[in-house]
C-alpha cells in the first residue's frame, strides 16, 4: 500500500526545553490500521499533534498526502484538515452547539447539502447510543456520552485518516467494544486509522492492526510500520 503519512528524523520541543520526541522516522500505509502504545508522557499525544498539524516540528521532515508540511505555508493547511479526523481526549465540542449540530459541523463546513447533513447525523448518533441526546448540549452529557458524540463528529465525514487518542478512556467496556469496531468498519472503506491507547485489550480486538511503541520520545520498532519513507526507498 502507498505510504500516506512519512516523517524523517523528526523532532519536536516545545519553547527552549529538550526535545520530547527526537530521530522519528516512520510511514503510514494507506488503509492500515495502527495502534500507538507506550507510557504516559511518552510522547503520544505530541505525535498526533504533529499527525493532525496542530504543531510543526522543530526539525526534520513530514510528509502529508505527499506534500511537504513542514515549509507549507499556513493558508493551505485548513484544505489538509478536512480530510483529517480527530477524537481528542478532552472532547473539543462546541459548547453552545446541540450534540447534532456539534457531530454535523465537518460536514457543512464541506458544504454537504442540509438533506444529507440530517440524515447522516441522525444515523450516526444513533449508531453511537446519542440518538434521544440529538438536541442536548455538550454540558449536560457525561463523560461517556461527550466521548461518542466526539467520535461522531470525527468519523461523520469518512475521512482519509482518524486519529484517536485514547478514545475508550471514558466509556464502558461494551461501548468501547462497539466504538473499536465502528473504527474497523471505518477502516475496511479505506480510512487510516492510529489509535492511541494504554488499553492493551483493545490491541487484542483488532488482530490486523499494526503496533508502534514510544517510550522517551522515540519511536521504537514497530511490527509493521515502514522505518523507512516510502520517497527514500525509491531514492
Amino acid at each position: 500500500m502507498a505510504a500516506i503519512v512519512q516523517f524523517e528524523n523528526v523532532g519536536l520541543r516545545y519553547g527552549h526545553g529538550e526535545e520530547v520526541l527526537r530521530d522519528v522516522t516512520f510511514a503510514l500505509a494507506a488503509g492500515a490500521f495502527y495502534f500507538l502504545t507506550g507510557a504516559s508522557g511518552a510522547g503520544k499525544t505530541s505525535l498526533l499533534r504533529l499527525l493532525y498539524l496542530a504543531q510543526r516540528p522543530s526539525r526534520g521532515v513530514i510528509r502529508l498526502f505527499g506534500s511537504d508540511v513542514v515549509t507549507m505555508p499556513r493558508a493551505r493547511m485548513p484544505l489538509l484538515r478536512r480530510r483529517i479526523g480527530v477524537v481528542y481526549q478532552d472532547f473539543r465540542l462546541i459548547p453552545h452547539l446541540s450534540i447534532t449540530d456539534n457531530v454535523a459541523l465537518p460536514l457543512r463546513i464541506a458544504a454537504v447539502p442540509e438533506e444529507e447533513v440530517r440524515e447522516a447525523v441522525g444515523e450516526m448518533l444513533a449508531w453511537v447510543g446519542l440518538g434521544h441526546r440529538a438536541a442536548a448540549r455538550p454540558s449536560t452529557l457525561s463523560g461517556g456520552e461527550q466521548q461518542r458524540a466526539a467520535i461522531a463528529r470525527a468519523v461523520i465525514a469518512r475521512p482519509d485518516i482518524l486519529l484517536a487518542d485514547e478514545p475508550t478512556g471514558n466509556v464502558d467496556d461494551a461501548m468501547a467494544d462497539r466504538l473499536i469496531q465502528l473504527f474497523v468498519s471505518l477502516n475496511a472503506l479505506g480510512t487510516t486509522v492510529v489509535v492511541a491507547t494504554h488499553d492493551a485489550q483493545l490491541l487484542a480486538q483488532v488482530p490486523a492492526a499494526q503496533t508502534m511503541r514510544i517510550a522517551g520520545g522515540r519511536l521504537a520498532d514497530p511490527a509493521g510500520a515502514s522505518r523507512v519513507p516510502a520517497w527514500r526507498e525509491r531514492a
